[in-house]
């Protein structure tokens, strides 16, 4: 029995259309605020977060996170041409936010999915600016630039995390996410 066949229709489907909508959303936030300043960087990740943290709620599966992060990934491939280097970071922060969120998986509660969208960002940005050290270490003063802006996008993952709690709290609420 093969991984995929333990998922349902629905919660491919669920998984598939929050991949594109977080990747599509965050590039109209990105266009909208005028191209990557603080403002709109701060709110594309916000905005990320916020609904990966949804979406773990309402697919409250193992290996939900990492799902997500490959189709993500190929969304964003295919759809603004990223670049293939950003693949393990995003895999290895999959993977841990994953671990992250194991010893509450059969709880239904909403903190072990804050606690593994935490640990995704956190790692997926760290090993992302080790990325960027190896590609830019000829000229390692380029990494002053880079550092700021990572810090600036983390501040709105952390903010995610706070709307994504009360997006959950308030779809719940509404029936949408049943658990």
């Amino acid at each position: 029995m093969s991984l995929l066949s333990q998922w349902s229709a629905r919660e491919l489907v669920v998984i598939g259309i929050f991949a594109a909508t977080a990747k599509v959303t965050t590039l109209i936030v990105a266009l909208a605020g005028g191209g990557m300043n603080p403002l709109s960087l701060m709110g594309k990740n916000l905005v990320f977060t916020t609904l990966l943290i949804v979406m773990l709620c309402k697919v409250s599966r193992p290996g939900t996170l990492t799902l997500f992060t490959v189709i993500n990934s190929i969304v964003s491939m295919l759809l603004m041409g990223a670049s293939v280097t950003l693949l393990p970071p995003l895999l290895a922060g999959a993977l841990l936010g994953e671990l992250a969120m194991w010893p509450g998986r059969n709880s239904t509660g909403l903190w072990p999915k804050v606690a593994a969208a935490a640990v995704f960002d956190v790692v997926t940005k760290a090993l992302s600016l080790g990325v960027s050290y190896l590609l830019t270490r000829e000229n390692a003063g380029m990494m002053i630039m880079i550092v700021p802006f990572v810090l600036i996008g983390y501040m709105g993952s952390l903010g995610g995390l706070y709307t994504g709690v009360h997006a959950v709290k308030e779809l719940r609420h509404a029936g949408i996410i049943r658990q």
